[in-house]
Parts: C-alpha cells; sequence; structure tokens
C-alpha cells in the first residue's frame, strides 16, 4: 500500500520519536506544528502548514504529565477542526485515565468515558489505541476507535530469545485473558496469581494457580505503574520454583519507586513497548524496550487507504 498527498501526520509533546518512526516508515514528513505557552501557562498551538481537505493523524500519548498532554490534544485537534481537516485521526499509543473505567465506589467519577467525551467534543473523527486497560473503553465512544494490540510484538521477542520450559504468569485474575493470548501465540501454558487479603490491614495472600516449578516465567501485564503489583509476583513466582522471571507490558509508566523496585528485584529482563517514551533515568539495563512504530504506521495506512485492519487486531 501507498500513501498519497493528502495525508498529514502531526506530533505533539509527548512521544516525538515515535511519530518520528511512524512518518519515516510511510516515507514521509511529520506535520509543522509548535506548541508554546503563554506565560500564564495556557497551551497555544500554530498549525503551520495547510490541512485543509486533508487526512490528518495526530499522534499524541496521554502520559505523564497526562493533563498537559491531554490539554495539548484536544486543543490541537479543535486546531485541525476550525483549519478544515478532512478526517482527524487521534492516534493514542498510551490512553491515560484508562483505569477509571467504572464507579468502584460511591461517588466516584468515571474518567475514561469524560476523556472519551473531550476528544467528540473537539472535533476527533476516530480514535487509534494500543491495549486499552479496559474493553469497554471502545463503547465510551459514538466514533470509530480501532484497539490494537501488542501481543504479538511481545511474543515475538520471546520466541527469539529461545527459551525452554516457558510458562505465562498473569500477576492477578483480570490479566488472565491477556496472558491467554500470547500463551497461545507462544504455545505455552499459563499460570496466574490468585491475591486475596484476609482481613483489614493483613497483607495480600498470593496462591500461585498453575504449575511453575522448574519453569521460566514471563509476567504479562497491560500496564506498570509503581511496579508493586510485579515485583510482588515476580517474588512468589520465584520463590515457588521458578528458574527465571521475565516481565512484559504494553505501557512502562513506571511512576514513583518502579525503578528502584524493578532494578532490586527478582525480575531478569523487563520487555515494554514505546508507547509512552522512557526518559534516560528509567532506561535501566534490566529494561528492554520494543517499537510498535511498524504497527501504528501499518494500521495507519490501512485506515487512510480504507482498507481492513481487523487483522492487526490480534
Amino acid at each position: 500500500m501507498s500513501y498519497d498527498s493528502e495525508l498529514r501526520i502531526f506530533a505533539l509533546n509527548s512521544n516525538k520519536p515515535l511519530a518520528q518512526e511512524i512518518a519515516e516508515i510511510l516515507g514521509v514528513q511529520l506535520g509543522k506544528c509548535s506548541v508554546g505557552r503563554f506565560s500564564d501557562g495556557e497551551i497555544q498551538i500554530n498549525i503551520e502548514e495547510s490541512v485543509r481537505g486533508r487526512d490528518v493523524y495526530v499522534v499524541q500519548s496521554t502520559s505523564d504529565p497526562t493533563n498537559e498532554h491531554l490539554m495539548e490534544l484536544i486543543i490541537m485537534v479543535d486546531a485541525l477542526k476550525r483549519a478544515s481537516a478532512k478526517t482527524i485521526n487521534v492516534l493514542i499509543p498510551y490512553y491515560g485515565y484508562a483505569r477509571q473505567d467504572r464507579k468502584a465506589r460511591s461517588r466516584e467519577p468515571i474518567t475514561a468515558k469524560l476523556v472519551a467525551d473531550l476528544l467528540e467534543t473537539s472535533g476527533a473523527h476516530r480514535v487509534i489505541a494500543m491495549d486499552l486497560h479496559a474493553p469497554q473503553i471502545q463503547g465510551f465512544f459514538d466514533i470509530p476507535v480501532d484497539q490494537l494490540l501488542s501481543t504479538n510484538i511481545l511474543s515475538e521477542y520471546f520466541i527469539e530469545k529461545e527459551l525452554e520450559n516457558v510458562v505465562i504468569v498473569a500477576p492477578d485474575n483480570g490479566g488472565i485473558s491477556r496472558a491467554r493470548r500470547i500463551a497461545n501465540l507462544m504455545d505455552v501454558p499459563i499460570a496466574f496469581i490468585d491475591k486475596r487479603r484476609p482481613e483489614p490491614n493483613v497483607a495480600d495472600v498470593m496462591n500461585i494457580v498453575g504449575d511453575i516449578e522448574g519453569k521460566r516465567a514471563i509476567i504479562i501485564d497491560d500496564i506498570i505503574d509503581t511496579a508493586g503489583t510485579l515485583t510482588a509476583a515476580a517474588k512468589a513466582v520465584a520463590e515457588n520454583g521458578c528458574l527465571e522471571v521475565y516481565a512484559c507490558c504494553t505501557h512502562p509508566v513506571l511512576s514513583g519507586p518502579a525503578i528502584d523496585r524493578i532494578k532490586n528485584s527478582k525480575i531478569k529482563e523487563l520487555v515494554v513497548t514505546n508507547s509512552i517514551y522512557l526518559t534516560e533515568d528509567k532506561r535501566i539495563d534490566k529494561i528492554k524496550v520494543l517499537s510498535i512504530a511498524p504497527l501504528l504506521a501499518e494500521a495507519l495506512l490501512r485506515i487512510h487507504n480504507k482498507v481492513s485492519v481487523s487483522e492487526l487486531f490480534d
């Protein structure tokens, strides 16, 4: 497939290296725009080329600082709408606020839905995202949402390592379907960690369901934030007879104590994608970053050429 002159790709501030890689794969230049600040901190967007009648794709992860990057995105979408872009397609490798997808307690907001409303109201015509934390987020939108998965990328990396006696481990009950997807691709068994708190103010008890003794565990999750769940899971499987412990995720949020926890954990290698740009202080020897740019570029091109993208969903 090829692109044409109607396609424009713009990058905001969250992950310019990823946007540049996508543009290079497609053989196009990034669109010219600037993101500035007024003296009081308000965001100012300038689109420095014509987008009239063009199909525009904006690359922006709503990662830390989440609110800044979200405001950049919706202001950019509004600017494109007012500049008469034909279609405005928002490519969000990491969808911030995705964990606030339901009311877990009384009087809580459903912020993932609010973000969807903001994007639609600002003028977005389509959303392309990687590994949404909750599948129901697609239903929060009344515009098309294409969700791409990283399981092929992660599984191919571990297949090439030619590890023996592998078991895929879900760190909690909610991650079983994700673990099963990558286990099917690698043709290996799965296990999961069943956590429970026996009574208030008593530490979680971890029961491992599945055969892990004498195996190499690969713990898989979609998001690693403070790495508390991940490192506790790594300790549990190591203490129950695993030879080596690996881990992988799509979105390396890695906030607060995460890097120190990973450094001091039983994890031999943590494999992540570049859905979130990692600063130099987070690029430690234990962390391997895989690029999702080829997958996103292929999805973008298929959407632009009105070709099915369903085979890229798995």
